[in-house]
């Protein structure tokens, strides 16, 4: 079946997780809660993960665009767990001031509301849309000293040995987590899932071998598999990577209709001040429509955000991409059967 759900599933979803009005652009000076103007001292990116995964990697480049752009210092701070609730939670409930904001992951903003339910420590009531950042492609690997090569070596052996294999991930709920899931159900294999508190980690373990398999996203592997510490097996997109030209899709192995990108995006608190949030929404666009940028990106296959006719991404489009993309994980988790216990 095809990994995108109906229209009507869309619309249901979203209707029953609404999302907060997003600030509109407003001319004039940017002003804070307060009445003054924004920003006047530093502020607080909050990354959901630990260092080395590709939140982290591109919420760090962010911040040193932002900083140049606002003329105030944009610091990160690593806050993983729960994947990736525990940071995205304290940023929902952060002062809505403007210098608290949240580089948002797929799963934070998306997919952890089908995986978590009623364990969800925040809804996306709590946090506004602000910008989509770029979207990136996952990939299925293979430690190194593993005889599987393929996708069809990998088919085999987990159906050799039911239940035997394990596949790592950087967290419950994550892309990587549900793009795996997804494959199970719909090649009948049965493979054993084991969650880390980020990429790092996880990928630490794939190359020593104590895993066997792993789902990520392709900018934090990509070092490892072009050092050749780690197999890549198949890319999660429709098209491939033109940074792992070599490496064929999901679809080219035999999996019909397998499309699926994680992406990555900046939110902040609700009744954050619209002029705030509009400011930021404006920098963000400004920068991931900047050729040195999107040059950046590209190195290791991350692409524009897409949700205006430049390419580039705003507010109020970013609301409307992320209430489509609860609905579509939500359904993708129900098949998965992605629910954590």
């Amino acid at each position: 079946m095809p990994i995108a759900p109906n229209r009507r599933g869309l619309l249901t979803a979203a209707g029953l997780l609404a999302l907060p009005a997003v600030a509109r652009a407003q001319p004039g000076t940017t002003a804070d809660a307060q009445g003054g103007t924004w920003p006047q001292r530093t502020i607080r990116m909050i990354i959901p993960f630990p260092p080395g995964g590709t939140t982290d990697l591109i919420g760090r480049l962010l911040a040193e665009q932002l900083s140049a752009r606002l003329g105030q210092a944009v610091v990160v701070e690593n806050r993983g767990g729960a994947g990736g609730n525990i940071g995205a939670d304290a940023v929902a409930k952060a002062e809505p001031d403007g210098y608290t904001i949240l580089m948002a992951s797929i799963g934070t903003a998306a997919i952890n509301y089908a995986a978590y339910g009623s364990r969800m420590p925040y809804q996306p009531k709590d946090l506004a849309a602000v910008g989509l950042v770029t979207r990136v492609a996952n990939v299925v690997l293979a430690a190194k000293g593993m005889a599987i090569t393929d996708i069809a070596g990998m088919l085999a052996a987990a159906r050799k040995d039911p239940g035997g294999l394990n596949y790592g991930t950087s967290g419950i709920g994550g892309s990587p987590h549900a793009c795996m899931e997804l494959l199970k159900a719909r090649t009948g294999i049965d493979i054993q899932h084991v969650p880390y508190r980020g990429s790092g980690p996880m990928l630490t373990e794939l190359v020593s071998g104590r895993i066997e398999l792993a789902m990520d996203n392709i900018p934090s592997a990509l070092n490892f598999i072009r050092e050749g510490q780690i197999r890549a097996l198949a890319v999660t997109s429709a098209m491939r990577s033109p940074v792992l030209p070599d490496v064929p899709t999901l679809q080219e192995a035999g999996i019909a209709d397998f499309d699926a990108v994680s992406w990555f995006g900046i939110q902040a608190p609700a009744r954050t001040p619209a002029p705030v949030v509009a400011r930021l929404g404006r920098e963000i666009d400004a920068v991931v429509r900047e050729a040195g940028w999107t040059r950046r990106m590209q190195d290791f296959a991350a692409e524009q955000p897409r949700l205006t006719p430049e390419g580039g991404t705003t507010p109020q489009a970013f609301e409307v991409f992320i209430r489509e993309e609860i609905a579509r994980w939500a359904e993708v988790a129900r098949a998965g059967r992605i629910v954590v216990q």
